[in-house]
């Protein structure tokens, strides 16, 4: 076990250390950088300083060094915890990313609860109850879930608020909260504003849920130790629900290894729609405007929550599944 994790461990620090070098080469591949493009913008409102300007600003930032040495620069303040500065902020990244990546896996934890809350219970019963009147009602809804764009949902939901109920349903807080402290009434006004983005989000990854729970559920109700069980006597739910439920619930546990990098930048068309301060628009704003450091950053921190979530999805697999762990 120990042995198994120690690999599991080596092999993601390399893989965290190779998106580091991919996602740093992805970033300079378009031409020019985030100083042509404001200089650009100074040479447009006429101002003559611009070329002085630029040469002040790539030596400032390091930007006429070879990209290798860029590369180890921003690596080497990585590992102090040093992410750079942001040329479209003018502040540390850290800073810029702070407040966003918190609110990232809030609404994102809101809607993986939302996902695994509804999908186990309709996913258990559209097995059990297979080929009724409410499993077929369940998979209608189950492949609307997965047919409405995200985005379209979160519109269809924003106009029914305002014409309906007359309120705004975008955004994370109300009004008097944006800009205020932390609170417990700040805390509640969140709560109440993240049903929407978490059903939003949490839509199409329930459906998909609920439709992998309902065929490896019903392919393990078929097997002869469940038959078996049957024959000896015990009742109904504990048939079910002592082993069939427990070695189908092995996607849910898969599906960590998606969810953690999810927290970090959701989806980035919804958090737009929906006016959501996540971390997602701004990577988008910041591959847009060519700040490499602060996309850099994000797109790493992606990377690290991925092989993080892979590694909890494989321990939480080994517990829930004994086959898995006599195999390793």
């Amino acid at each position: 076990m120990l042995s198994y994790v120690g690999r599991r461990l080596a092999l993601g620090l390399f893989t965290v250390w190779a998106v580091s070098v991919l996602s740093f080469l992805i970033i300079q591949l378009p031409q020019g950088d985030f100083v042509t493009t404001h200089m650009t913008e100074l040479a447009d409102s006429g101002n003559s300083s611009a070329v002085y300007e630029a040469e002040r600003l790539r030596a400032e930032y390091g930007l006429d060094q070879p990209i290798f040495v860029q590369y180890f620069d921003w690596i080497g303040g990585v590992v102090r915890g040093e992410f750079g500065m942001s040329f479209d902020w003018n502040r540390p990244v850290a800073d810029v990313i702070g407040d966003r990546l918190v609110l990232s896996m809030v609404v994102s934890v809101a809607a993986i609860i939302f996902t695994w809350a509804v999908a186990l219970p309709i996913g258990v019963y559209s097995a059990v109850r297979r080929y009724s009147i409410g499993d077929y009602t369940l998979t209608f809804l189950g492949f609307l879930g997965l047919a409405v764009p995200n985005f379209l949902l979160a519109l269809v939901l924003m106009y029914i608020g305002f014409a309906v109920f007359g309120t705004d349903v975008g955004g994370l807080f109300s009004a008097p909260y944006e800009n205020a402290g932390w609170s417990f009434a700040k805390a509640w006004d969140l709560l109440k504003h993240l049903v929407i983005p978490a059903i939003v989000l949490g839509t199409a990854g329930a459906a998909q849920l609920i439709r992998i729970m309902r065929a490896n559920l019903l392919d393990e109700l078929r097997k002869p130790y469940v038959i078996t069980a049957r024959a000896k006597g015990l009742p109904e739910r504990r048939v079910v629900t002592k082993y069939p439920v427990r070695v189908a619930l092995n996607p849910f546990a898969s599906s960590i290894g998606f969810l953690f990098p999810q927290m970090v930048s959701g989806s980035i068309v919804v958090s737009i729609v929906l006016s959501l301060p996540t971390v997602g628009p701004l990577l988008l704003r910041a591959l847009q405007a060519q700040d490499m450091f602060l996309a850099g950053a994000i797109v790493l921190l992606l990377g690290v929550m991925t092989v993080i979530g892979t590694l909890v999805s494989d321990l939480v697999l080994m517990w829930l599944d004994p086959r898995i762990r006599h195999a390793t």
